[in-house]
C-alpha cells in the first residue's frame, strides 16, 4: 500500500525527533517515534541511552500521561521496532499491546541476527505494517543517521569518516616556503569550517596525527554546542610520543585523549603525559608503522563505532591504502597551492580519482568573502549495502 501524504509528514516529524538524540544514543541507534490517530500526534519521543527507554515507549508513555487511548492508532518509526529482549522488553511487544493498527517503518533492522523479525511479529498481530522504498529520500535519512551503527554491527569495527579541507587544485596546504607563523593554516572560510562541528558531534572520536598536532597544534573537540552522552574521545596517532606538553590537546586532557603510540616509544614520554590525562594506547609497530587494523580492533572493543579523520597526507594516505575509508566529506575552497602544495594523501596525486569512485554523494556550498567553498560528501563504503 503506497504511503498517505500524512503518513510522509509524520514520518519526517519522526525523524526530526531522531535528529535530536544524535550524540545521545551511540552504541545504540538514533530513532524516532510518532503515534498518531489522522493529523493528531498522541505521543512522540527519541531514544536517549541514558534513559533505556526506546522510542516507541517514549513515545507510549507521552501518550499515556496526556491521557490519549492508542487504540486504532499509527505508529511512525525511523527503524524496525525491535523484537528482543535487552536492557529493555521488545518494542514491537509493546506497541501490539498498545492496540495499534498500522505501522509505517522508515528502514529495516540492520542486524543480520534480528532484521524483518519485528515486522514479522507486527504482520502476525494483524497490524497493517508499511516499510518504506530504501531509495525514497526518508528512508535514506533514517539510514544515514545510523550509517555507523549499521556499519559496525555488520563488520565489527568503526566506520571512519575522513574529512579534508582542500584548494581547488587538491591540496591540503601551500608549500612549506609559503606559510606563514600564524597556525593553524585555514583552507576553508569561517561559515564552512563551523559546519564541520556537527559533524564531530555525531561521531564517537576524532583522530589525527602527530605531523597534525606539531604544525597545527588543533584542540579537537566538539564546539557545535550541542549535548552528548560520551565525550569525544580525540585520538593522536604518535608512534613516538612526541606530542607536547604545552599542546592544546595535553593541557585540555580529562580522559578523552588517547595517544597511540609503538611499544618502542621511550617510558619517561608515557609517564609525562599519563599524569597529565592522557591515556595510551602501545602498539606494535608493523612494517615499521603504527598497525591500524589492530588499532581499529582496540577502539571497537571500546564500543567506538564512528571516527571522524581530520589529519595530514601520511594518514590519509594509509587509510585510503588499507581500504578503511568508508565516507569522504571534502571541502574546496577556491584558492590554488600550486604543484608544490601539500597533498591530500600520500600515493594518491589527486582526490579528484578517489572521488570518481563515491556513491550517494552530496554538495553543499559557504559562502568565503566574495568566493565559495563547496562540500562534497559520499561514500566509499556504503553500510547498508547488505541489509
Amino acid at each position: 500500500m503506497p504511503l498517505l501524504p500524512l503518513d510522509e509528514q509524520h514520518l519526517a516529524t519522526a525523524l526530526g525527533l531522531a535528529r535530536t538524540a544524535v550524540g545521545l544514543t551511540s552504541p545504540n541507534p538514533t530513532v524516532g517515534c510518532v503515534l498518531a490517530s489522522g493529523e493528531t500526534i498522541l505521543g512522540q519521543g527519541a531514544h536517549h541511552y541514558d534513559t533505556y527507554d526506546h522510542a516507541e515507549i517514549v513515545a507510549l508513555k507521552q501518550a499515556a500521561s496526556l491521557g490519549h487511548n492508542i487504540q486504532g492508532a499509527t505508529a511512525y518509526v525511523t527503524l524496525e521496532p525491535c523484537s528482543h529482549h535487552g536492557r529493555t522488553g521488545p518494542c514491537s511487544d509493546a506497541l501490539i499491546k498498545a492496540g495499534i493498527i498500522r505501522c509505517v517503518i522508515a528502514t529495516v533492522d540492520p542486524n543480520p541476527l534480528v532484521s524483518g523479525s519485528g515486522i514479522a511479529k507486527l504482520r502476525a498481530a494483524g497490524i497493517e505494517t508499511i516499510i518504506l522504498d530504501p531509495a525514497s529520500p526518508l528512508a535514506l535519512e533514517a539510514r544515514t543517521l545510523n550509517d555507523a551503527f549499521t556499519f559496525f554491527i555488520q563488520h565489527k569495527r568503526p566506520f571512519i569518516t575522513l574529512k579534508a579541507a582542500l584548494s581547488v587544485d587538491g591540496k591540503l596546504a601551500p608549500p612549506p616556503t609559503e606559510r606563514t607563523s600564524i597556525a593553524p593554516h585555514w583552507v576553508t572560510g569561517p561559515a564552512a569550517r563551523t559546519s564541520v562541528q556537527p559533524l564531530r558531534h555525531a561521531v564517537d572520536a576524532i583522530l589525527t596525527g602527530i605531523g597534525t598536532v606539531l604544525a597545527d597544534d588543533p584542540s579537537l573537540t566538539d564546539r557545535s554546542g550541542l549535548p552528548r552522552r560520551r565525550p569525544l574521545l580525540r585520538i593522536v596517532l604518535d608512534s613516538e610520543l612526541r606530542t607536547p606538553l604545552n599542546s592544546k590537546l595535553i593541557t585540555t586532557a580529562a580522559d578523552d585523549l588517547l595517544l597511540v603510540c609503538s611499544n618502542e616509544a621511550p617510558l619517561p614520554a608515557e609517564y609525562e603525559r599519563l599524569a597529565l590525562g592522557a591515556q595510551l594506547l602501545r602498539l606494535h609497530p608493523h612494517e615499521g608503522r603504527l598497525n591500524l587494523n589492530t588499532l581499529l580492533t582496540a577502539l571497537a572493543a571500546r564500543n567506538i563505532q564512528s571516527i571522524l579523520v581530520e589529519a595530514g597526507a601520511a594518514i590519509n594516505g594509509a587509510l585510503l591504502r588499507a581500504d578503511l575509508v568508508d565516507k569522504l566529506v571534502l571541502y574546496y575552497s577556491e584558492r590554488e597551492f600550486g604543484l608544490n602544495g601539500v597533498p591530500f594523501a600520500q600515493g594518491y596525486e589527486s582526490p579528484y580519482v578517489i572521488q570518481q569512485r563515491l556513491t550517494r554523494t552530496s554538495h553543499e556550498t559557504f559562502p568565503n568573502e566574495g568566493t565559495t567553498d563547496i562540500r562534497i560528501t559520499g561514500y566509499l563504503h556504503d553500510p547498508w549495502s547488505n541489509v
